[in-house]
């Protein structure tokens, strides 16, 4: 009985992993087809990575989507760390009331956030475009960071800094040297939601951004009115970069004990 049950879970778990994957390697594959179907293969060629990087906008929002989402994860995590810092030294009011109003944006649709960030900018008459997008990104990424890094901080004994400070730190080498290295995987965390976050938005995008500023999302979207396979190209990439990424972070930690041990 037991027996069966776990081949019915591996089979089970099995069909999940291949309607999860089975897309995106479909994309792969028809990245290099030599035509222009998306559902008949015509021979490899790099034909349609030769188009996009020879269109000026793909690049132009490849580009901006990475500047963009590279900048919005620095201010985000910096703020948000801080804020959440500040809030674990804060009374029990403040901090519950900073909290619930961090969580708009988490909780609201996406649609309402896009529409009164759309608003807000328009009655103060700010010219949309790369600034707005930016401001946008940073607003909805700043929560993400504090519900990562807030756990951290109610795990840290609360006389941590009072400690160091009594041996001779200053209130920055406190937060620097003692504090932030204790919840760095919060931060980090913190930093990796917020960089998905930015570089993979599309409501908030369309309707915040202007003149000639797009990002990857929007892109994809004018382009999925008519079949364009440097589609597949593009998503190919973005594929690539993420899964680097993803090994880096879990292999770093492990190569840095392994040398750690060794210089031991």
């Amino acid at each position: 009985m037991k027996k069966s049950k776990g081949i019915t879970s591996k089979i089970f778990i099995s069909l999940m992993l291949l309607f999860f994957y089975i897309p995106i390697i479909y994309i792969i594959i028809f990245s290099f087809n030599g035509n222009r179907s998306l559902t008949h293969w015509n021979g490899f060629s790099f034909q349609w990575y030769e188009r996009m990087f020879s269109n000026s906008t793909m690049t132009d929002a490849i580009v901006y989507t990475f500047i963009i989402a590279v900048l919005a994860t620095i201010i985000s995590t910096i703020v948000g760390t801080i804020t959440a810092i500040g809030l674990s030294k804060s009374n029990r009011l403040l901090k519950t009331l900073v909290e619930r109003i961090s969580d708009f944006p988490i909780m609201n649709p996406e649609i309402v956030t896009a529409i009164g960030l759309l608003m807000f900018f328009s009655a103060l008459s700010i010219e949309k475009g790369f600034g707005t997008l930016l401001l946008a990104h940073v607003m909805f990424c700043i929560p993400y960071v504090i519900l990562s890094v807030a756990p951290k901080l109610r795990s840290l004994d609360p006389n941590l800094a009072d400690a160091a400070l009594d041996l001779g730190a200053t209130p920055w080498q406190a937060l620097l040297k003692v504090i932030v290295p204790q919840i760095m995987p919060g931060i980090v965390s913190g930093a990796l939601i917020a960089f998905t976050m930015s570089f993979d938005d599309f409501v908030i995008s369309y309707f915040v951004t202007g003149n000639g500023v797009n990002n990857i999302s929007i892109l994809v979207y004018t382009m999925s009115k008519r079949i364009n396979p440097s589609i597949n190209a593009l998503s190919t990439i973005i594929i690539l970069i993420i899964t680097i990424v993803l090994v880096l972070i879990n292999l770093l930690p492990a190569l840095k004990s392994k040398v750690k041990e060794g210089t031991e």
